[in-house]
């Protein structure tokens, strides 16, 4: 594991927040664990979930930031990197477990939801 360059990071950003830019479509050779209506927002009113599109600016703005991010090699497809981020959204809840895969001038959205075992 390493930690990611401040020009990646920025790519990151600019990626996250262009909607042309961004995959979050499963398939079994790039699998997806993509919910963010099930993940509280912290900044959403009681109750207020994230959107799709509300996920996508609330993690750019967390490597805008400089939250930590691990690049770690991903099983599928094999060897391929993955940037992992685990935030800490509210005291009661399980961290949220972010997972993101460059791509060819693209973004791909792996994982958005609350870490569990595994991750």
């Amino acid at each position: 594991m390493s930690t990611l360059y401040q020009s990646m990071r920025a790519h990151l950003v600019i990626f996250a927040r262009r909607s042309g830019a961004r995959i979050t479509t499963f398939s079994r050779k790039q699998p997806t664990d993509w919910r963010p209506e099930q993940v509280r927002s912290p900044k959403g009113v009681l109750n207020s979930y994230f959107t799709d599109a509300s996920a996508w600016e609330f993690f750019a703005a967390q490597i805008k930031d400089g939250q930590p991010i691990e690049i770690v090699n991903l099983n599928k497809p094999k060897g391929a990197k993955r940037y992992v981020m685990k935030i800490n959204l509210e005291a009661d809840r399980p961290q949220l477990y972010v997972k993101l895969q460059p791509g060819s001038g693209k973004i791909i959205g792996r994982s958005f939801h609350y870490s569990e075992r595994g991750n």
